[in-house]
């Protein structure tokens, strides 16, 4: 690849000079001394371990920086907008970069939005805020049910799911490590769990999808022997059974043949070098009430751990019948995890990531108050996600109904993503979602980690000083009336009135 490239060109070269120095004229020798700064950048770049964009395309990256260094006034036309209509790439790209390398997160010149404009919010503050105590450990949120064994006290800022054969077993490896260091959590994707996943021993939320990898029968199907030897790890805190995902609800995983080699073949279960395309639906049930059963044997064969379900809202009347069925068989979910509709990291067909599930921010008020509504809210935890990558996305989810959240697109930013759009095609430059051996050489382990884990606690910081300066002393007080959004030029609500809370019963 580019760094082979780079020897092979570097000694050409370097030979053709000495040649052409050694037959023709000799002043062909000091072209050696005006090539050597650009040779001895090259080795520096193949030997740091800071960079993998340098590491794998050694002197050449340099312009890629060149080019970032200009992105605020670049970019700002070619800019993917968030929820809220604020420009993603601009400045949630430059947060997320500055909070993994531990660099100033503030901006100048207030802020970048246009404050009159219809969709934007913001939160209040108090004029009698609180004062943070920052000795104290970052909160956490306790899952588990009255049903549950085992609960586990999770942070309310957590890895989101991303599998193996999706990321590279570096990547696996960086982010396992950033969760061990920062006390979070760390969710598999539905691939099944690797070695890599085990190696530094941060907490695990083992995914099961449809393909069911990790604990996959012969046909296809779930085997209880394959799944009880699968989550013996006590790294292994919780079980998230995936019924659909944001990026394409309805929709099968999709893993390219490209991208599954021999070890991920072995690890899924699945013949190597094949286009893995799970199925849509589940085999091991195929109503609310058999999910429930489903979800209570899974419980019962991991000791007590909790035990949980995600899926993008659909239609509406599926998942009451679910939390009916809850109230039938008194079989609770530990949590529910709420996927937008507009999250997602990996490939999906785009009429799935464009037009199929809803929203987040929807999606977790409704859930939230269908749970209410039927009496069984305090069982259960939710935990969003959906593009939740600052202090305030936290803040809003909370405040919306949720008691933690996940992260994809922040954690892989933070890892090094610099989003080439190529996690598809097996050439992700910086050797994060790619099984390409000589990309992924250049994702050096130990810095990447340190890198997620202090995006992870910068922005949790963040979020806490935000609650503070709102006068609050703990997430949990955290409610719809504290956020607020612009309607149009003349009218602001807040979220409770835009979402009204369902009637106490």
């Amino acid at each position: 690849m580019a760094r082979t490239a780079f020897w092979i060109i570097s000694l050409l070269i370097i030979s053709a000079l000495i040649g052409c120095g050694y037959f023709f004229h000799h002043y062909f020798y000091f072209a050696l001394i005006g090539i050597a700064p650009v040779f001895l950048i090259g080795i520096y770049d193949i030997f740091q371990k800071k960079h993998a964009i340098l590491k794998n395309f050694p002197v050449v990256g340099h312009f890629r920086y060149v080019l970032e260094s200009f992105r605020p006034e670049i970019m700002q036309y070619f800019v993917e907008t968030d929820t809220e209509g604020r420009p993603f790439n601009r400045i949630y790209r430059s947060l997320i970069y500055q909070r993994a390398k531990s660099q100033t997160d503030t901006t100048p010149f207030g802020t970048q939005m246009d404050v009159y404009k219809s969709g934007y919010e913001w939160i209040d503050h108090s004029i009698y805020p609180k004062q943070r105590d920052k000795s104290h450990p970052l909160p956490t949120v306790r899952i588990g049910s009255s049903q549950c064994a085992v609960p586990y006290d999770c942070s309310l800022y957590n890895i989101s799911a991303m599998s193996y054969g999706s990321l590279s077993n570096r990547a696996i490896e960086a982010l396992n490590q950033g969760a061990q260091i920062g006390h979070f959590a760390h969710n598999t994707g539905e691939g099944g769990i690797s070695p890599y996943h085990l190696k530094h021993g941060g907490d695990l939320i083992y995914q099961i999808g449809t393909g069911y990898f990790g604990c996959r029968a012969q046909d296809g199907g779930f085997d209880e022997d394959k799944f009880k030897k699968t989550v013996a790890p006590k790294s292994i805190k919780m079980i998230e059974l995936k019924l659909s995902q944001g990026a394409k609800p309805g929709h099968g995983g999709i893993l390219p043949a490209k991208k599954n080699t021999e070890e991920i073949a072995q690890i899924r279960g699945v013949k190597p070098h094949t286009a893995v395309h799970s199925p849509p639906y589940h085999k091991a049930f195929n109503s609310p009430e058999e999910l429930l059963l489903f979800i209570q044997k899974l419980r019962d064969l991991s000791d007590g751990r909790p035990v949980g379900f995600k899926l993008c809202i659909g239609k509406k009347a599926e998942f009451i019948s679910i939390c009916e069925a809850i109230r039938k068989l008194n079989i609770f979910p530990d949590f529910i995890a709420v996927d937008g509709g507009e999250g997602g990291t990996g490939a999906a067909p785009v009429e799935f990531s464009d037009r199929m599930g809803m929203p987040y921010r929807d999606a977790l008020v409704f859930v939230y108050n269908t749970l209410v509504k039927m009496g069984i809210k305090s069982e259960i935890k939710i935990i969003a996600a959906g593009k939740i990558v600052s202090g305030y996305h936290i803040a809003k989810a909370l405040a919306l109904g949720a008691d933690a959240c996940y992260s994809a697109r922040g954690m892989m930013m933070a890892l090094g993503c610099i989003q080439a759009l190529q996690c598809n095609s097996n050439t992700c430059p910086v050797g994060v979602a790619t099984q390409n051996k000589t990309l992924i050489k250049g994702l050096h382990v130990q810095s990447k980690a340190e890198r997620v884990a202090s995006f992870h606690k910068k922005t949790m910081e963040s979020f806490l000083e935000l609650l503070s300066a709102s006068g609050l002393s703990n997430p949990s007080e955290l409610e719809r009336k504290h956020i607020n959004r612009r309607i149009n030029l003349k009218e602001f609500k807040t979220y409770e009135e835009i979402y009204p809370y369902p009637p106490k019963t």
